[in-house]
């Protein structure tokens, strides 16, 4: 915990939700975090959410504030956020509407990253859709993270990230995600009383993108609820808005942002090529459907096509071991010299090495214990812990790094204390380090007798187009990986396990994500293609 804590004010509206907002209060009075408020602005219920929230005003008068429009009015979600921003104390402001819950390190860990930096004007992270509250099996089942659709664990200058908001469908971030300066929001106005109800949201966002850096964190904080009351699922049920088709709301918005970004005298290349294929649809409807009824003729052809039926037959009759003749290989969507991603897919969903890295941690999670070492984040080492963890530390090689409880170079490690972890989560950073042995050596040093290391290497993969860009040094085999570990480990307490095949290797060198392959696909082994490699070594006792 830090020294000093800002005071933080969440603010939540609500509307006749009396089935959840307890469990929302509730969420922030269980922070890790102690210096909040709590302002729950009442936009004219008529149901016991207003008793409710007054209940609760009054068992903790210094801390949560009942507020509401004048005559009880029914406003709007942007009128009554900003009824909270103006009655708002705090240096920070979060946003937690009545159905949805805080994780209990929201504040704390959102607050560190914020007041680390303090060019960054807004920090998010993934939201988590959340569909198990309803506590059916089925439903656990369908809970999945709101992908990012942009590298975690970077700062994006303005107006980068609304560019990417307008170019990539279903990555802006929920409102519970958020974490903002005062004084940016009060630089940008707050919400715009003139939308209220779909995409008001996106108002706001559109004017933090364009005003301040935002930092994205890979961390998940929050919990979207995913129910069919929601004001979202209602728009979605009435044809108001559709998360991946033209809608009158989604119309409204972008012809707001077109007029804002004019008066703003904002000039970006790259954002204005992006809201002109975002404001497509509606400036030549005709023209958008004819090409819509294009795509489609052209996807009707390729699959009636006399080679594609003859591939068809082969692949039926033959599986696997059907081949194509010279020429009739149908490269379809990958007759590019581009890939499809430049981030490795994480702008289309999970990427296919953190599938692999993911199921590692899993199957050794009992590894992960005790005081557990992890790079840049404790992610991870929370992840796969839990209850198992009695210190969590993480590793940065520079300051800066506000989550970071050791600063130190992997390489010399003068200052990483000897015989003190008994697990190291190192995934996906050696091939960065150029000296590789130096590192193992370190990290054969700071383990416990009988600590773990729990190591992920890539094998077939492209080095990004980022930061690490500069830093990639290597890539691995199993071969490699095992003499390299061999000089420090015995070789009876190292296990290597390769994870890949042909399809994987290609889809991932395309920059296609986990969700575009078959389970079948993604386990199907072949040593010819080790696209991730994973090492399980173990400090003799």
């Amino acid at each position: 915990m830090m020294k000093s804590q800002p005071l933080v004010s969440v603010i939540t509206p609500f509307f006749n939700t009396e089935k959840f907002i307890q469990e929302a209060i509730d969420s922030v009075l269980a922070q890790s975090y102690d210096n909040w408020e709590l302002l729950l602005v009442d936009d004219g219920s008529t149901d016991e959410s207003t008793a409710i929230a007054q209940q609760y005003a009054a068992l903790y008068p210094e801390k949560v504030y009942y507020l509401e429009h004048e005559n009880h009015q029914n406003r709007g979600k942007s009128t009554s956020r900003n009824l909270g921003i103006s009655k708002a104390k705090g240096k920070y402001v979060a946003f937690l509407d009545a159905d949805d819950v805080f994780l209990p390190q929201k504040l704390e860990q959102q607050v560190v990253i914020l007041e680390s930096q303090p060019e960054t004007g807004m920090v998010y992270g993934p939201t988590q859709h959340w569909h198990s509250w309803t506590g059916k099996l089925e439903d656990y089942q369908r809970d999945h993270l709101r992908p990012l659709g942009i590298l975690p664990n970077t700062l994006f200058h303005p107006p980068s990230l609304l560019t990417q908001y307008l170019t990539i469908d279903g990555i802006v971030p929920c409102t519970c995600g958020l974490l903002v300066r005062r004084e940016v929001i009060d630089a940008v106005g707050g919400f715009d009383d003139t939308i209220e109800h779909m995409f008001e949201d996106q108002v706001l966002l559109a004017k933090i993108c364009l005003h301040t850096p935002v930092f994205v964190d890979g961390c998940c904080w929050d919990r979207y609820r995913q129910h069919p009351e929601s004001s979202c699922s209602k728009a979605i049920q009435t044809g108001e808005y559709h998360p991946l088709k033209p809608s009158p709301t989604r119309r409204i918005y972008l012809n707001w942002l077109q007029k804002y970004i004019t008066a703003q005298g904002v000039k970006d290349a790259e954002l204005s090529d992006a809201l002109r294929k975002a404001l497509f649809p509606y400036r030549s409807p005709v023209l958008y459907f004819l090409s819509r009824v294009k795509n489609k003729l052209k996807r009707i052809a390729r699959k009636r096509l006399p080679g594609l039926i003859h591939r068809f037959l082969g692949t039926q009759l033959l599986g696997e071991k059907y081949i194509p003749p010279v020429g009739a290989v149908d490269f379809g969507s990958l007759r590019r010299v581009t890939p499809m991603s430049q981030v490795f897919g994480y702008d289309r969903g999970r990427p296919v090495d953190r599938y692999y890295i993911e199921n590692f941690l899993n199957c050794y999670q009992d590894d992960i214990h005790g005081r557990v070492l992890e790079i840049g984040d404790d992610g991870y080492t929370r992840q796969f812990g839990g209850e198992r963890i009695t210190q969590s530390d993480v590793l940065h090689v520079a300051k800066g790094n506000p989550k970071a409880t050791i600063i130190g170079d992997l390489t010399i490690g003068d200052n990483i204390p000897s015989d003190s972890f008994d697990c190291f989560i190192l995934t996906h950073t050696i091939q960065l380090i150029y000296d590789v042995r130096s590192a193992l050596k370190t990290v054969h040093r700071i383990l416990k007798p009988g600590g773990v290391a729990l190591v992920t290497v890539p094998g077939i993969s492209h080095i990004g187009d980022y930061q690490w860009a500069s830093y990639w040094c290597w890539s691995f085999t199993a071969l490699s990986v095992q003499r390299l570990f061999e000089e420090f480990f015995p070789t009876e307490k190292i296990q290597i396990e390769t994870y890949g095949n042909v399809m994987v290797a290609t889809a991932f060198l395309y920059g296609l994500a986990t969700e575009e392959l078959r389970r079948e696909e993604l386990d199907y082994r072949d040593r010819n293609y080790q696209v991730t490699i994973t090492i399980r070594a173990v400090k003799p006792e």
